[in-house]
């Protein structure tokens, strides 16, 4: 085992080959596409979120159509609508942002754009690692809290 440790070069280079820049710029097209979808949605989620929120406050019977939620009103459902729009453009702003530089990395050979396409990158990973964490243990507490009330009855 120390003798593997001892062999391992002071400095590992990385070779990018054409075919791996090929498949960089393909993804950062695709990267490009989806970001521009997310905005879209962000931008219909933002509008949305005040329609509906207004349309809830002005119309007692849609209020009453939600039942234990209507306590919460229109406000309270904008503002949850306009979390979710939040939600979908940091990841699409990522997206895009990976997509510029990733293009621009292997267009010119920059490797300084390159290192910021994989930053982005790598935040967006991490984004959605955490996010995915946390939805878990909200669907555990939920099952949890179902779970418990169903004992209780």
């Amino acid at each position: 085992m120390e003798d593997l440790e001892q062999q391992v070069p002071a400095e590992v280079k990385l070779i990018v080959t054409e075919e791996m820049r090929s498949y960089i710029y393909e993804i950062a097209k695709w990267a490009r596409f989806l970001s521009i979808v997310g905005f879209i949605l962000s931008a219909f989620l933002i509008i949305g979120s005040f329609g509906i929120g207004a349309a809830i406050s002005a119309n007692p019977s849609m209020l009453a159509q939600l039942g234990p939620l209507a306590g919460a009103g229109g406000i309270a459902i904008t503002i949850f609508y306009l979390i979710l729009a939040l939600m979908y453009f940091y990841p699409s702003l990522l997206l895009f942002r990976f997509s510029n530089k990733g293009k621009q990395g292997v267009l010119y050979g920059d490797q300084e754009s390159m290192n910021d396409a994989m930053m982005n990158m790598k935040s967006l990973f991490k984004f959605w690692g955490i996010f995915t964490i946390v939805i878990m243990v909200c669907y555990f507490l939920f099952v949890m809290l179902f779970a418990a009330g169903m004992a209780v009855k």
